[in-house]
């Protein structure tokens, strides 16, 4: 049996409102995570039809306090005012045997007080893609929430039209974000900003306790934390699409999956969500959004250090995304060691991919098995300008040979850092397809693919290909 605790609900009075969800109505598990549930701890009699209540929100598990977070945000860079969770609910905090504390949050959970105009229901498609995603980012190896359960009922939820309702349970180690300190902040409680700063650092930086700079090495490692998450999203083409503070993790995890996608043929101005029309969360704007996010972060806690302290951890923003963008990217060019002229290369090879409209993924798996002793490389035919990519090669072949490094080795590497297949949205789309007929077949095959991302398995070729014209032009919206 997980053991919780609720180190929220006990030290943070105030700060949210107690609640249990809302069921619905006929209720059934359609999927779970193996590997996670297995981290967790929990066996497959778990996920009998005995424990789908435990899965709907039906019934609680000893220990659970359930309870709904208040938080505000700047959503699309205007202040939004109170917020929360209008739609979720944290149930409780398993303690694993390894020490850490793993919220365990049902999404879709009925109405909160934060519900404002909203329903406080999930999709089912919504539910599906959130799995899919966080799952996918968590074995590329990006920070993320994980998903362990999909419940679906036949409950109507309306939104353009009338869809399935249904539920997921997100584990994360902490759902607090930069919304939770703005909303005390802008209500003028600074002792509330205080408490709230005190219980994460206690929670997740218990190290920084003590020190007497407390805050200011915790606002670092966040902002520092952020900066390496933008870094994994750019490197593995990943656009959120909604990065609002309230969207923002103060761990520096991925959280709230909604319009997002994965690149397909590489565009830098590329907008997931068709509801940002001025193309503000636009994949090549993500680093500078987190940084103004991380800016309405430190205006909240003015009152815990000073100006110059609030300054410095921000100027350690982009000297950490940096270092942690270089190195990645040099990992997919196949780069042991740091040269000049790397940062060329890299533009030189996005310019031909950008003028083209080359798969971004493909793109640089083709490059793994290029051999720094031929002339001719796999990748010269996906392009059609072959003179401007022979020009490019020259120069990509005799950087590599400088490093004296074997084929066999740097490949290897190469494959280890450049996913054979991603998370793209026609695929997450046939899923959710299928999954709404009752047939969780792809849902399942599709999942499993994603476990490992990074190997040349025969079984999900299918998933590697390149993707029909009409799944490169998905809509997304935030409802989704």
């Amino acid at each position: 049996m997980p053991q919780f605790e609720n180190a929220y609900h006990q030290q943070l009075p105030g700060f949210y409102t107690e609640l249990t969800p809302t069921p619905l109505q006929g209720a059934r598990l359609l999927y779970h995570s193996e590997p996670l549930a297995h981290e967790l701890g929990l066996d497959d009699s778990w996920f009998t039809p005995d424990n789908v209540p435990v899965w709907a929100g039906e019934r609680l598990l000893p220990g659970m306090q359930p309870l709904a977070q208040v938080y505000s945000g700047h959503q699309f860079g205007v202040w939004a005012g109170q917020l929360g969770d209008g739609r979720g609910i944290l149930l409780g905090e398993q303690r694993l045997p390894d020490g850490r504390s793993m919220d365990w949050h049902l999404k879709g959970a009925g109405l909160t007080p934060y519900s404002r105009m909203g329903d406080g229901r999930a999709v089912l498609r919504s539910v599906v893609r959130e799995f899919l995603a966080s799952e996918a980012m968590h074995h590329l190896g990006i920070p993320t929430s994980r998903a362990l359960t999909i419940v679906t009922s036949d409950q109507p939820v309306y939104r353009e039209q009338p869809e399935r309702g249904a539920m997921l349970m997100r584990i994360a180690e902490s759902h607090v974000r930069f919304g939770h300190f703005e909303h005390f902040y802008y209500r003028k409680q600074p002792e509330q900003v205080r408490q709230l700063a005190d219980f994460v650092i206690a929670r997740h930086w218990p190290a920084l306790a003590d020190s007497a700079d407390k805050y200011l090495l915790w606002f670092t490692e966040v902002v520092e934390r952020t900066a390496r998450l933008m870094a994994d999203w750019q490197t593995v083409g990943f656009a959120h699409g909604v990065m609002n503070t309230d969207n923002m993790s103060i761990l520096g995890i991925t959280i709230d999956y909604g319009p997002y996608g994965f690149l397909d043929d590489y565009q830098p101005g590329y907008i997931c969500n068709h509801s940002d029309h001025q193309g503000r969360y636009a994949f090549d704007n993500q680093p500078a959004v987190a940084l103004w996010n991380l800016h309405r972060l430190a205006q909240t806690l003015s009152g815990l250090m000073r100006v110059e302290q609030l300054e410095a951890a921000l100027a350690a923003f982009e000297p950490a995304l940096m270092q942690a963008y270089g190195d990645k990217m040099r990992a997919k060019l196949g780069f042991f060691s740091q040269e000049k002229q790397d940062n060329d290369l890299l533009t030189g090879l996005l310019s031909l991919m950008t003028a083209e409209g080359r798969d971004y993924t493909r793109t640089f798996r083709l490059l793994s098995e290029v051999e720094q002793l031929q002339t001719r490389s796999p990748l010269r035919d996906e392009f059609i300008d072959r003179d401007a990519f022979d020009r490019w090669y020259l120069q990509y072949r005799q950087r590599l040979l400088q490093e004296q490094v074997s084929d066999e080795q740097r490949q290897r590497a190469m494959k280890a850092v450049n996913p054979k297949l991603i998370l793209r949205n026609y695929l997450a789309q046939e899923a959710i397809e299928a999954a709404q007929k009752d047939d969780i077949g792809k849902l399942a095959r599709l999942h499993q693919a994603l476990l490992t991302p990074f190997d040349d398995d025969p079984r999900y070729e299918d998933f590697a290909a390149l993707p029909p014209d009409w799944g490169k032009h998905l809509e997304i919206s935030c409802s989704s």
